[in-house]
């Protein structure tokens, strides 16, 4: 992701250079910068615990690990997945955001949002069967794999604008390029205010994309690439699952209108999902954190 003015660069960039001075100073046992670090990144170990995973190696000599998610329908082939523990960071993650002026949060963690998306196009097979597929900002790249795994869609584009993060979904593509049968999957790298991408004006049917909408700075860029994407002649649509983080998602639809584009909400779409969110919410299930406005996804959907 990119952000638009000089202003927000400066902005950003401070926040990134603050997540990594408390990271180098904190100490096991202060419990306040931790809190701060928590506050800046909304990072979570927690999900909706929707597809089954588990470790398959050592994460003790290595800052990535390799998850192994087997999805719950019959037949389904297990997806593998490296991706960065969770507490990991590296100087050089910020040298990075700052040389290409972008963010590192697909490199925080597996964000719950992604594993929702992932498992609502698990559930809606068919509305991605020979369909071409991009998915935005996309992480280590769970739903776009799931999408290439499972839904018979025609082609499945799983991007971010961050180079690393961009070679770890290289990584995961060729990990588990025996599950796709006869779907072309290919990563790319995809700034959201990019202009040399003439090739893939109109060229898709469906956009996916799980919690993009949370910093502000990028939500005309965001906006501007959705429009740009989606077909022009054949019906076509961008579905993003994203919670409300404030006025955050208002922000962003107000940008989605700004660009002619129309949009529906809806809170409830699917049953399992929203078993899951109603446990957490009555304390049936236990995540402390929980709170509906920042970690219940809303499913977006976009049209020209």
């Amino acid at each position: 992701m990119e952000t638009g003015t000089t202003g927000t660069s400066v902005k950003a960039s401070s926040l990134r250079w603050k997540i990594l001075r408390q990271a180098i100073l904190r100490k096991p046992n202060d419990e306040q910068s931790e809190i701060g670090v928590k506050r800046i990144t909304r990072k979570t170990k927690q999900g909706f615990n929707l597809l089954p995973c588990h470790l398959v190696d050592d994460p003790s000599h290595s800052s990535d690990v390799t998850v192994c998610y087997t999805l719950p329908i019959d037949s389904a082939p297990k997806l593998y997945l490296t991706q960065r523990m969770v507490d990991h960071a590296e100087l050089r993650d910020f040298e990075i955001c700052n040389k290409y002026n972008i963010d590192n949060t697909g490199l925080v963690c597996q964000w719950p949002s992604e594993e929702v998306l992932a498992y609502f196009c698990l559930s809606h097979a068919d509305m991605f069967r020979s369909k071409r597929v991009i998915e935005l900002g996309s992480g280590y790249g769970l739903a776009g794999l799931v999408i290439a795994a499972v839904t018979e869609a025609s082609e499945v584009v799983i991007s971010d604008g961050n180079p690393q993060v961009v070679d770890y979904i290289q990584h995961n593509i060729d990990a588990n390029s025996k599950a796709f049968g006869g779907t072309r999957v290919k990563s790319m790298m995809l700034h959201w205010n990019q202009n040399e991408i003439s090739n893939i004006s109109s060229t898709f049917d469906l956009i996916v994309a799980s919690d993009c909408t949370f910093f502000k700075e990028f939500h005309n860029g965001l906006a501007q690439i959705v429009k740009f994407l989606l077909g022009k002649v054949q019906p076509s649509e961008a579905i993003f699952l994203s919670p409300k983080r404030g006025d955050s998602l208002d922000k962003f639809l107000e940008k989605i209108k700004e660009n002619d584009l129309r949009f529906s909400i809806t809170e409830n779409y699917d049953a399992e999902i929203w078993k899951h969110h109603t446990e957490f919410m009555n304390g049936a299930v236990s995540w402390p954190s929980y709170q509906k406005d920042h970690c219940y996804p809303l499913l977006i959907r976009i049209t020209v």
